[in-house]
């Protein structure tokens, strides 16, 4: 019987490109492809796939959502965590969400197909390069606030949080968007007051998971 996989990514040419390398493979086969994290839900719903390749950062619903999501209502479908972030923080937050793997966006398709057979089995797989997450580093304290923390932001702070996440200082966002620089800065005070967090890296890292930055992925 052939393992039947969903892939997530809000790219085309990326799951045009796993489509048609996994499409080599007599054992996998490609059963639906997603654009974002909802979709994602709704597809695994639908097909009871036998595996999820899910990106972590999409718009919308972030993969770290879905994930959860999909454990929840289809417990059988596994999942794995596809990105370029390497970080132990993305890893883990992953595995915490659910996945049973994540792999780095750079892998060749041998490891992804070889991750795909280890979940099946019921085993975690780290990709290569995922070495911090196998060092057992503890996760940050605040990381497990942020997907309850996303509902408190206004959609003027999600703008903030945005345009924070791409590298804009606090004049530049006052300025893209038009208001005083004293209600930009207050902007950023009530978003870090609301997640509880502390640095721009921090903010970066939940924009990034909770599908707000508009960097790459």
């Amino acid at each position: 019987m052939r393992i039947r996989v969903v892939l997530a990514d809000d790219h085309p040419v990326v799951r045009q490109g796993l489509q048609a390398l996994l499409d080599l493979e007599e054992t996998i086969e490609v059963v639906g492809e997603a654009s974002d994290g909802e979709e994602a839900v709704q597809m695994a719903k639908a097909l009871s796939p036998d595996v999820v390749v899910m990106d972590i950062a999409m718009p919308g619903m972030s993969g770290t959502e879905a994930t959860r999501e999909i454990r929840a209502s289809v417990p059988a479908t596994r999942i794995i965590g596809l990105s370029m972030y390497s970080d132990s923080f993305f890893v883990r937050r992953m595995l915490d969400s659910g996945a049973q793997g994540y792999l780095l966006k750079s892998c060749a398709v041998e490891e992804l197909v070889r991750a795909i057979r280890a979940v099946m089995n019921d085993r975690i797989y780290l990709g290569e390069g995922i070495t911090a997450s196998r060092e057992g580093k503890a996760i940050p304290s605040w990381s497990l606030r942020v997907s309850a923390a996303r509902e408190r932001l206004t959609n003027r702070e999600r703008e903030v949080l945005r345009l924070v996440a791409g590298g804009k200082t606090t004049k530049e966002i006052a300025s893209d968007l038009n208001i005083s620089f004293k209600t930009a800065d207050t902007h950023r005070q009530h978003i870090m007051q609301k997640l509880g967090l502390r640095t721009v890296a921090e903010l970066t890292k939940f924009a990034i998971l909770e599908g707000l930055s508009p960097l790459e992925d």
